[in-house]
């Protein structure tokens, strides 16, 4: 992809990876919202899985996700620029993220460059936040989600929230991708914030 004519500082740079647990259009909504902030650039890597999630799930082409991002990776690309801690981004957010994933972070199984960023951020004590959309969860689940957090990941069930009043599954999803965005330091008005009763 062509690089854009604003330069961004280190702290702006947001990576996305979007892999194959139900719920692609997680990854989609974080792109739209952070195209939408000048300030922003934004990394995208979609694994396999994912592209067949998103093909499945949603009306987008794979190439069209792609074009939400200003620079898209394919998952093997293992030479890519973050994948060095050198590289300094604000954080990464995968969205959704497949048990199959956590478990690669989760033990360090560096194979994918979904899988190697993330180890980066955690390496150098970055933001990670990991969308994970499966349930019900065994103590299997239970185990990597804690190994990951220990080593300073934030799990963050795909679970939105009601108190909102949502009426739309948009707005649904908003109020997850709203949270999760915070979690790296992104505000957005998508989202109702709790203000008490």
């Amino acid at each position: 992809m062509e690089r854009p004519k604003e330069e961004h500082s280190t702290s702006d740079k947001i990576i996305i990876g979007i892999t194959g647990a139900s719920g692609a259009i997680y990854g989609i909504r974080a792109l739209e919202v952070l195209r939408g902030i000048r300030s922003i650039e934004t990394h995208l890597i979609i694994s396999s899985a994912g592209k067949q999630t998103i093909e499945l799930e949603t009306d987008w082409s794979v190439s069209d996700v792609e074009a939400l991002a200003e620079f898209a990776y394919d998952q093997s690309d293992i030479a890519a620029a973050f994948a060095s801690g050198s590289y300094k981004v604000k954080g990464m957010l995968i969205a959704p993220c497949s048990i199959k994933t956590l478990s690669a972070i989760a033990n360090s199984f560096d194979s994918t460059l979904i899988a190697r960023t993330a180890d980066v951020q955690l390496k150098e004590r970055r933001s990670l936040v990991m969308l994970i959309r499966e349930t019900p969860l065994h103590r299997g689940h239970l185990r990597l989600m804690d190994l990951a957090a220990k080593n300073g990941a934030v799990i963050m069930p795909a679970s939105p929230g009601f108190y909102g009043l949502p009426k739309t599954i948009e707005e649904l999803v908003d109020s997850v991708i709203g949270r999760a965005l915070a979690l790296l330091g992104v505000e957005t008005t998508i989202y109702p914030r709790w203000k008490g009763t």
